[in-house]
């Protein structure tokens, strides 16, 4: 009987809630070990961990760091090479959103969103890259977003980092393109994760509307499908970029946004 096939070793930022969950929980559930992170305490983050490792053949590592913190973001990454000797794929996942008009955020919020988003994918990138370049192969997933793409009023700094994380994702895969490596971005539209919800009450605040109403004719209205994309669909997507059939997939962006970009 053949051996069965060595289990990568997977860093998911952000993976306590929403998105990040479901990827993490969806490697988990194929067989690899999994590093999970979030801001919680390690018991805070034991419902998440129990939900990921549930049936999997191996539990996941839990790592908390606040990535709008630099040396938090690196300490990060060194640890799960430290702990593991690797990290085979990352999945930049962890964001922050802020919904106000461009003269009413302030300076240290947008500051954290761009911390939180774009400076911890450099901060994980710089410091997986050396060991993926030694073994020829590596996995590079970053979820960035429709506004990666696409702008919208009262998000300057969400619009601006994505669109960085779009930008950062087409120069890394450029130089690492000879190394065995992808690196790539997910574009997703409205996801129905804690982050979305939290943007309702802000949402209905700044234009004036009811929370159903900016539901129906602000998140929604964008999405021709006109429903949420759910986690499971962007977490099927991350996984799928790591296989072997998407070894060609590289430098590019890909929208799961119920047809917002098609548009």
């Amino acid at each position: 009987m053949a051996d069965a096939p060595e289990p990568k070793i997977v860093l998911v930022t952000g993976s306590t809630s929403g998105i990040g969950l479901a990827i993490a929980r969806r490697y988990a559930q194929a067989g690899h070990v999994v590093a999970v992170n979030g801001i919680e305490t390690p018991d805070g983050a034991g419902a998440a961990l129990a939900e990921i490792g549930a049936g999997a053949q191996y539990a996941p590592a839990y790592f908390p760091a606040d990535l709008a913190d630099g040396d938090q973001s690196a300490a990060l990454a060194r640890s799960v090479i430290q702990r593991f000797g690797r990290i085979d794929v990352l999945v930049n996942n962890a964001g922050i959103q802020k919904v106000a008009a461009i003269e009413d955020i302030a300076p240290a919020d947008f500051a954290r969103i761009v911390s939180v988003s774009l400076d911890s994918a450099y901060h994980t990138i710089r410091l997986a890259l050396p060991g993926m370049k030694a073994r020829g192969w590596g996995r590079i997933v970053n979820v960035a977003s429709a506004h990666g793409l696409r702008a919208s009023p009262f998000k300057a700094a969400y619009v601006a980092t994505k669109h960085a994380v779009v930008g950062l994702t087409k120069s890394v895969a450029l130089e690492v393109a000879e190394h065995g490596i992808t690196c790539n971005a997910i574009c997703p539209g409205y996801v129905w994760t804690p982050l979305v919800a939290a943007q309702v009450a802000d949402q209905a605040r700044v234009h004036g509307m009811s929370e159903d109403e900016v539901i129906r004719t602000v998140m929604l209205a964008p999405q021709p499908t006109r429903r949420f994309v759910q986690t499971e669909e962007i977490a099927e997507m991350a996984f799928y970029l790591a296989g072997d059939p998407a070894r060609s997939i590289t430098g590019t962006t890909i929208s799961i946004d119920g047809g917002w970009t098609a548009k």
